[in-house]
Parts: structure tokens; C-alpha cells; sequence
């Protein structure tokens, strides 16, 4: 190690199962005679009237502390971490870092009409407050949400473990869809890394209209669908309307298959049975979003997010550069 103050990693209750990944990966990293990292302490008591208080069982004083916590609803994920990150800074952590594999509250990245709240605003507003001196997110629903925030943000994509994923499928006539005209940087990233010497890979873009939030009115195709093999991909799958809507239209217009990935995976509402009903051959998704249920379901795959953010928790303590690794749509 580059200095002599030591890691500690904790986990709220929303991320504990990925917070045990991230740690299995960060000592399979560790140099021969490094100290094993571990899953600190940290119990959350409850009260009655519904209230919580999260406790740290072990010293944190002059530690780095990464507190590991998904902000997924309800609030109450969100309210822990915050307190999570006062009781650290209150024991004399020597920094806290909130590792946030989803950031909540980030579809809130402007005022989009009259009278509305600027939520991810808000949310960057409570991390510095509550104490956190570095944030660490993935996908974040608009990447201008890191200006909301005057300490450092480092920001990582799934694209580093669904880039090979795809490769694997080995698909011919590979075609990358965005969902909407907003995530056309991310489907000509896709569709630029998917690139191979043998095939060019194309770019569908999707163009939406909407009835009311949540709720697509109608979806047209924007580039060559006919006999192509096309993977959805996005930030985010709430309901999956817009994704199963997307999905009919391609198969109506020649697609030879429709796939999606999507890296976190809300999953909300009757998302769950309108990807069961739609013609998408498979779904993948990430772990920044804890999905047990899922294990056994015949369309939906989970990759796995944790070697990444163990990679870039060890870079930064160590004080090493991440940008090429991460820095990439």
C-alpha cells in the first residue's frame, strides 16, 4: 500500500450482498502479505415507530471508509446511507466514501416543467452534508449529475462487463438499439466497441413519444432493422414499457432477434410479466439492484458488477488513475 491508514468497508442493508462480493474481489487483488480486507460491523437497530440508527460495531478512527449502499426505494435506503456516512465522519473516519452502484433519484436531473424538484440536486446536496468526501456511482440516468457535486465523482459503466458479454453471444448482423434519441451516445459506444475487423456493427435509434410518464404512446425506428440481430441497451429498466414497445416494433419491422441490457434493473410495476409476454429472447441486467428472485427466470440474466467496483475502489485508495479503465460509454 502507497500509505499506511488502513480500508474499511461497511454495507447498509440494501447492498450486504454485494458489498460480500466486492470484498471477495478486493482480496483476490490484495498483494501476498497484505492484511485481508473484511465487511465491517455496521448493525442498523430499529424503533418502533419506524425510525433506524446505524452503529458501527468496530473503530473506524483515521480509517477510509467506503460505505456500500444502493439508494433503490424506498427513502429509507437513502436516510440510511446518510446517517451511515454521519455516524463514520462522527467517529473520526479519516474520509467516507459512499459507494452508490445505483444513485436514486437521478431520473430528477432537471426542471423539466413548472414547480417540480430538482431531486438528483437534492440527493448531492444531502451526501455532502450528511459528510461523504467522494462518491462512486455506475450509469448514473444523466451524466451531468456529477456537476451537482463539488467532491470528486468517480463514475463507472456497465459497458466494461457488457461489452464482452455480447461478444460471447457471437451474433451475426449485430445491431446495437438505443430506446430513445437520449441514449444515442451510449448505443454508437456500444455499437464502436462491438466493432470487429469480421462485422460492423450498426446503431437503431428509437424515437418515442409519450402519453404521460410511464406510459409510451408510440415508438418508430431511426436505421437498417431488416434481418438484424439487435441489442436494446439503456441505463435503466423501470416498467419495461418503453423496452417491450421498442422490442414488438423492431420484430414488426424484420429484426431477426431483439435482446436488451440494460444496467440496472428497477424493475417495478408488471415489468417482470411484460418482458415475460414480449418477444425479447433475453434481458441482461446488472447486480447494482439486489434481484434474488431472479436466479431461475428464463429470460433475465445478472452480470455482475462487483469486480468492477472492487477495481476502482482499490485504484482510488491506492491513488491510482481510473480513466482508462472506467472512464468509457
Amino acid at each position: 500500500m502507497l500509505h499506511s491508514h488502513r480500508m474499511e468497508v461497511f454495507a447498509c442493508r440494501a447492498s450486504e450482498d454485494f458489498a460480500r462480493k466486492v470484498v471477495d474481489c478486493l482480496n483476490k487483488r490484495m498483494t501476498p502479505g497484505e492484511a485481508p480486507c473484511h465487511l465491517g460491523d455496521l448493525e442498523v437497530t430499529p424503533f418502533s415507530d419506524g425510525e433506524f440508527q446505524p452503529i458501527f460495531n468496530e473503530s473506524v478512527r483515521g480509517a477510509t471508509v467506503y460505505i456500500i449502499q444502493s439508494t433503490i426505494p424506498p427513502a429509507d435506503n437513502l436516510m440510511e446511507l446518510l446517517l451511515a456516512i454521519d455516524a463514520a465522519k462522527r467517529a473520526s473516519a479519516d474520509k467516507v466514501i459512499a459507494v452508490m452502484p445505483y444513485f436514486g433519484w437521478a431520473r430528477q436531473d432537471r426542471k423539466d416543467r413548472p414547480r417540480v424538484a430538482i431531486g438528483a440536486k437534492l440527493v448531492a446536496n444531502l451526501l455532502r452534508a450528511a459528510g461523504a468526501d467522494r462518491i462512486m456511482t455506475c450509469d448514473l440516468h444523466a451524466e451531468q449529475i456529477q456537476g451537482f457535486f463539488d467532491i470528486p465523482v468517480d463514475h463507472c459503466f456497465a459497458s466494461k462487463v457488457f461489452v464482452p458479454y455480447i461478444h460471447d453471444l457471437n451474433l451475426d448482423n449485430l445491431t446495437i438499439a438505443s430506446p430513445d434519441m437520449g441514449g444515442a451516445k451510449r448505443a454508437n459506444a456500444y455499437a464502436k466497441a462491438l466493432t470487429t475487423p469480421e462485422q460492423e456493427c450498426g446503431v437503431v435509434l428509437c424515437h418515442k413519444t409519450r402519453a404521460r410518464a410511464n406510459v409510451v404512446a408510440e415508438i418508430k425506428a431511426i436505421g437498417e432493422v431488416q434481418g438484424k440481430n439487435i441489442i436494446i441497451v439503456d441505463d435503466m429498466i423501470d416498467t419495461a414499457g418503453t423496452l417491450c414497445k421498442a422490442a414488438e416494433m423492431l420484430m414488426e419491422k424484420g429484426a431477426a432477434s431483439v435482446r436488451a441490457c440494460a444496467t440496472h434493473g428497477l424493475l417495478s410495476g408488471k415489468a417482470l410479466e411484460n418482458i415475460a409476454k414480449s418477444p425479447l429472447k433475453e434481458v441482461f441486467i446488472t447486480d447494482t439492484i439486489p434481484h434474488p428472485e431472479l436466479a431461475n427466470n428464463p429470460k433475465i440474466r445478472i452480470v455482475s458488477m462487483t469486480e468492477v467496483f472492487a477495481m476502482m475502489i482499490d485504484k482510488v485508495y491506492n491513488y491510482e488513475s481510473v480513466s482508462a479503465e472506467f472512464l468509457t460509454r
